[in-house]
């Protein structure tokens, strides 16, 4: 019988060793990666929802990161400043609600306007600042902002989104002067939320709610 000799290739054991110390690397890195990016979306998410509450100058940076479950120290390596988290997170907010307003606008029955003025005009709306539109919400942090600020370009260019959705928002019927009429109804909305805010319990803060919904309506 003759013998098979079977010729061992340590470099190929080597090479395979290599390939699989790597292929580790690179899976772990991509993990790194994607934990990296889970925190920063949650500091935003809680910066987002913080400041439309209370106001960007009422709201700490720690206080931000202890609320992700992070350290103080660790925000720089996520954000170069409180400012620019500030714009970042009035820039998710308005996106978010250009988004539910695009659907409202996308409803077959054409009664997507009808079903914006009952979510935005609502007492849930006026009392949950946290979760409702960044329109009223960071009304006055734009306007305390530098000329040519973060958070002032960010609330323009949001703004100019809900105008936008506001256009196709509005009812068929509406044929001449669409663009006029709807910044003259995003503004009544975001003037009539911030108000109704601002009255507080007062009976006044609902009549101007209904108010607004009625004259819209018409």
């Amino acid at each position: 019988m003759i013998g098979v000799i079977y010729h061992h290739d340590a470099r190929h054991d080597k090479r395979q060793g290599l390939s699989r110390v790597l292929t580790g690397v690179h899976g772990m890195a991509r993990s790194s990666r994607a934990e990296v990016a889970g925190r920063r979306q949650a500091v935003l998410d809680i910066a987002a929802r913080l400041f439309r509450e209370r106001g960007v100058e009422a709201v700490s940076v720690a206080e931000v990161m202890a609320a992700a479950g992070l350290t103080h120290g660790g925000f720089y390596s996520h954000f170069a400043s409180k400012e620019a988290l500030a714009a970042e997170a009035c820039g998710q907010a308005f996106g978010r609600g250009c988004t539910r307003w695009e659907g409202f606008a996308a409803a077959a029955d054409g009664e997507g306007f009808a079903r914006l003025l009952e979510y935005y005009l609502a007492l849930a709306h006026r009392d949950a600042p946290g979760q409702g539109c960044a329109g009223p919400t960071f009304l006055a942090e734009a306007a305390r902002d530098a000329p040519g600020g973060a958070v002032r370009r960010a609330y323009a260019a949001g703004i100019g989104g809900l105008a936008a959705a506001m256009e196709r928002l509005l009812p068929a019927s509406v044929k001449r002067r669409r663009r006029e009429r709807a910044l003259l109804a995003l503004a009544a909305l975001v003037g009539a939320v911030s108000i109704a805010r601002a009255v507080g319990e007062d009976p006044l803060s609902e009549e101007i709610l209904l108010a607004v919904r009625a004259e819209l309506s018409a």
